[in-house]
Order: structure tokens, then C-alpha cells, then sequence
């Protein structure tokens, strides 16, 4: 595949839509950094496959670019909340979980040019992948929901748990319904340790939400904001509603996977 066939994010936070229409519903966002394959182009719109979790929208062809070359095999991330850099054409924000092309020694590159990172990446991190969640989780309090959402400036429940587990080393898919396909059964509540993935269902049986299990029985999840809320063999139990706002499914372990 020639460079001409694949993308990269040159923005901070690229909006990506399901259908190629300004209008349409965000499915995801794109970071900056990040790689695509090109599917589709039309005079103002091109369809991508992104490469850290194959899922597929469009982007407007004004925040498209083309890369300078091969995507890196392990890419190195940002794993700061956000960090102003400056560029020729001025600041830039990066986001927690940005792309840093060519990264070494706190410089990396967009297109041609250099630029200086101050902050953590993924490149120094030490320690387990469940460590490193449990360490940048905190990061993301508070954060607003936004469906479609994969940056502190608002996510969506498994915009979450997607972005702290490639911070993990973890690369997992888009959707709740495609993270409850991964890994191995929990058995039973009082098993799930800190770093599983808990999921929850509709009426239908459907996995409309996911969150991150943590110690003490209690669940880092989004929903309104980012949040920590009790877990008990019912579901999510928000103590500030006085009741369960979802219904537990599978929990899954996640943490034997690698990118």
C-alpha cells in the first residue's frame, strides 16, 4: 500500500462522522498522530480504517493528511491530560493519547517539522499495564460525556477504557459490544479484580456500556462525566440517584492482552 493509501491526523482532535456529511452523527474522534488506511475520497470527504482499532467513518478532507511514511509499529502516546506545543503555524494542543510520530529524547514530528514534547509518553512508562491504568485514571475525572468521544475534553464509556488501555499497552476495539468479545470470563463479581472490564446490558441482552473495575468494589465508567461509582452483583449503583443506573453483564480480563 503506497502512502497515498493511508492518512494521518494532523490536528489536535479530528470529529469522525458515519456518514460524509458535516450534519451526520460523530462515531469516534481521531487524534493526532494517528494512522488510517484511505477506503474511499470524494471531492470533500474521505472514509478511514484506523489503524490502532480497524473501526471506519469520515473525516473532512481538510483534516486529512498524508503521511511521511510507514506507520510505526508501536507508536508512542501522550499520556499527559494535554500539552501545548508550538509549531510554525502556532500552539498546538496535544491530548492524552496523541500520536507522537517519530518520537525520541521528547521531540517528534508532524510532516516535516520538529517539535519539542515536555511531557510523559508511553515511551518511559515503567511498571505493569494495570499499573499504568491505575496511575493516569485519575486523568480523566470529571471529564465530560460526549458520544463519540476519545479525548479529556469528552469522552464516551468505551472512548474510556480504550484510551487508558492503549496508555496500558493494550490496544482494544471501538464499541462496548466489540470489548465484551475479548479476553476471558469472570465467573462471578467476586472474582473481578482491578483492570477488568465490567459491561452492561439492556432489556434486550444488548452491551450498551462498559467500565473499568476497580478495588473495593467500585467502577471507573463514563456516564454524564467520568465518575466512580459502587459495583454489586446488580450493576452500577449511583449513590447520588439512590439507585442502579445499569444492569450488570460479563466481566471480562483483558489485562493478558498485548497490542
Amino acid at each position: 500500500m503506497s502512502p497515498m493509501d493511508q492518512a494521518i491526523c494532523p490536528l489536535s482532535i479530528v470529529p469522525v462522522r458515519k456518514e460524509p456529511d458535516d450534519r451526520a452523527e460523530q462515531v469516534t474522534q481521531w487524534l493526532l498522530g494517528e494512522t488510517a488506511d484511505v477506503l474511499e475520497r470524494t471531492a470533500k470527504w474521505t472514509r478511514l480504517r484506523f489503524h490502532h482499532d480497524g473501526y471506519e467513518g469520515w473525516a473532512d478532507n481538510k483534516q486529512v493528511a498524508v503521511p511521511e511514511g510507514a506507520p510505526e509499529a508501536k507508536p508512542v502516546r501522550s499520556v499527559e491530560q494535554f500539552v501545548h506545543v508550538n509549531s510554525s503555524t502556532g500552539a498546538m494542543l496535544v491530548p492524552f493519547g496523541a500520536v507522537l510520530p517519530g518520537y525520541d529524547q521528547g521531540r517528534f514530528h508532524i510532516g516535516p517539522e520538529e517539535l519539542t514534547f515536555p511531557g510523559r509518553t508511553t515511551a518511559n512508562a515503567n511498571g505493569t499495564a494495570v499499573m499504568r491504568i491505575m496511575a493516569l485514571k485519575d486523568q480523566w475525572m470529571n471529564t465530560p460525556y460526549l458520544w463519540g468521544g476519545r479525548s479529556p475534553f469528552g469522552v464516551d464509556c468505551s472512548g474510556l477504557t480504550q484510551m487508558l488501555f492503549l496508555a496500558g499497552g493494550i490496544r482494544l476495539p471501538r464499541d462496548a459490544w466489540q470489548q465484551a468479545e475479548l479476553g476471558t470470563e469472570v465467573e462471578h463479581i467476586g472474582l473481578a479484580t482491578t483492570g477488568d472490564l465490567a459491561f452492561f446490558h439492556n432489556d434486550a441482552g444488548r452491551v450498551i456500556h462498559v467500565g473499568i473495575v476497580l478495588e473495593g468494589r467500585r467502577i471507573l465508567h463514563a456516564s454524564g462525566r467520568v465518575r466512580v461509582d459502587t459495583l454489586d452483583s446488580t450493576g452500577i449503583y449511583n449513590r447520588e440517584e439512590g439507585r442502579h443506573s445499569h444492569k450488570l453483564g460479563p466481566i471480562r480480563r483483558i489485562m493478558q492482552l498485548r497490542p
